[in-house]
């Protein structure tokens, strides 16, 4: 009981000292920060932050509130952004201002996702990150040479779906994580229990929940680091320390392969073995080589993984959708060979659809939050050096004034009509903005692209009957920074003959 109290009481104390430090540093301000929920004494709105679907509770704001709103949380100013104009003033116009990273307590400093590109600072490093991924995959040309992996590997995705269709979400996962294994570290998973998908899937599932806004009182009140790990209600400690292992072994097991390839001369292509050619690193050097190559693993590992599988929950409830897709393949690409990457020209409705998964279901529905390194005002409210800017990409996907219906999902938004223009690209909004854009953008279009070509070419997806009842699913999505469709049930068979010739022909 003593410990429990001691606890208590230090956290009191660091709470006080950082309210106190915030509420009287010295800050010239005229404007006031944009509107929001008051909140309490002291604390702030520390209650009215929500633990879980954030983008949701973000949208009420918005609707109250205004496009731009804010909170402080503990004397933390939290700056929301709910439309795309205010995401594309502050962090695209005033990227300078707003292209930094916060400190991310639990799952930056705890964990140790700081050193991979997605929650790097803004300096150097990053710059230097940033330049390894351009050279290599930042442009539709360069991905050039990684086409050849993306089809192969998606061939090998509709063989496991024929063969069992009900473990869809697992060749899902699979199939990105052996697509950007090759491309990241030339490493050819294996059929069954694949240690580095594995490894992959974990890291990813813990980044989400060790980032989400919210999830962890340390990422309010940091200070909370240095309490025991023998204090009570620190299970939150022993967690990162195993979350920190995982992503040890993420970084570390994969160079190492690619650099025992090297040695024995075995080595493929890949963004590491391209990095690491041909001259000897400095350990500066190698570390960049090291965490770029597990950023971009880890990333594209997730990510892809909500999208594809979105992709199959939208012609599960759309199927008139669906025919129309499949439609198109049949008149440009035939029944005698599967799509390609070279058809995407003659497959308008198919790159239409894509862009219809991105903006129906959100991959990371609240973006990663931005920071602000000065003092800024703009349209009259203030936002203080250190404020943290979190973007509402949910709510700018399916804004009515940008998108009509936006509920539904309908790729003829993205069609040119002689009676309307096509209504605004998601992927200006999608993969976030300013200089923290997403650098792999254009492997996961890619992915998703050929995914659902190729999988419409030769696959009816359909709605589940069971006992004579048609089961309908819902598209709800998951809690955390990267956020996936709820599982849901679908049935998968192959349109024909042929297509079942098409699938198992080399």
């Amino acid at each position: 009981m003593i410990s429990l109290l001691l606890a208590f009481d230090i956290c009191a104390v660091l709470c006080i000292l950082l309210l106190l430090k915030r509420l009287f540093s010295p800050q010239q301000q005229v404007h006031s920060l944009p509107p929001g929920p008051k909140g309490l004494p002291l604390v702030g709105a520390v209650l009215d932050m929500p633990s879980e679907q954030e983008w949701i509770t973000f949208s009420k704001w918005a609707d109250t509130w205004g496009d731009i709103c804010s909170a402080t949380v503990l004397g933390q100013p939290i700056i929301v952004v709910g439309s795309a104009k205010v995401a594309v003033d502050l962090l695209d116009k005033r990227s300078a201002t707003y292209s930094d990273r916060p400190v991310c307590t639990m799952g930056g400093e705890l964990v140790g996702w700081k050193n991979t590109l997605v929650l790097l600072p803004y300096g150097d490093r990053f710059r230097r990150f940033r330049r390894l991924f351009h050279n290599i995959i930042g442009s539709r040309s360069a991905i050039k040479q990684f086409l050849p992996i993306e089809e192969l590997e998606t061939r090998r995705f509709l063989r496991r779906v024929l063969a069992k269709p009900g473990d869809l979400p697992k060749h899902i996962r699979k199939t990105a994580g052996a697509i950007i294994l090759r491309i990241s570290h030339g490493y050819e998973v294996k059929e069954t229990n694949d240690p580095f998908v594995h490894l992959a899937e974990q890291a990813t599932e813990q980044f989400s929940l060790s980032t989400a806004p919210g999830g962890f009182m340390v990422d309010m009140i940091p200070a909370l680091r240095h309490v025991p790990k023998w204090f009570p209600f620190t299970g939150w400690r022993r967690k990162a320390d195993a979350w920190a292992a995982t992503l040890n072994q993420l970084v570390e097991q994969p160079y190492n392969f690619v650099k025992h390839q090297m040695a024995t001369g075995t080595a493929p292509v890949s963004f590491t073995s391209t990095l690491l050619e041909p001259k000897q690193l400095t350990a500066e050097e190698e570390f960049d080589v090291k965490w770029s190559s597990a950023s971009l693993y880890s990333a594209g590992a997730d990510t892809t993984v909500s999208a594809v599988y979105a992709f199959f929950l939208a012609m599960t409830l759309y199927p008139a959708v669906q025919a129309k897709a499949q439609a198109e393949i049949d008149a440009v690409v035939g029944g005698d060979r599967l799509p390609t990457f070279a058809d995407r020209e003659d497959l308008p409705y198919i790159d239409a659809l894509v862009k219809e998964v991105l903006r129906w279901h959100s991959v990371v529905p609240t973006g990663v939050p931005h920071r602000a390194t000065r003092d800024d005002v703009y349209e009259g409210h203030f936002i203080p050096k250190g404020a943290l800017i979190l973007t509402n990409i949910h709510r700018i996907t399916h804004d009515a004034r940008t998108y009509a219906d936006p509920m539904t999902f309908n790729p003829d938004r993205f069609i040119v009509t002689k009676d309307k223009p096509a209504e605004t690209d998601p992927r200006n909004f999608c993969w976030g903005f300013g200089r923290r854009i997403c650098p792999g953008m254009h492997l996961a279009d890619a992915s998703l692209f050929i995914s659902a070509a190729m999988a419409l070419a030769v696959f009816n997806i359909s709605k589940c009957v069971e006992n004579g009842q048609v089961i309908i699913p819902v598209h709800e999505n998951t809690t955390g920074t990267i956020s996936h469709p709820v599982t849901f049930p679908c049935a998968i068979s192959p349109r024909s003959e042929k297509s079942i010739q098409l699938i198992h022909a080399e």
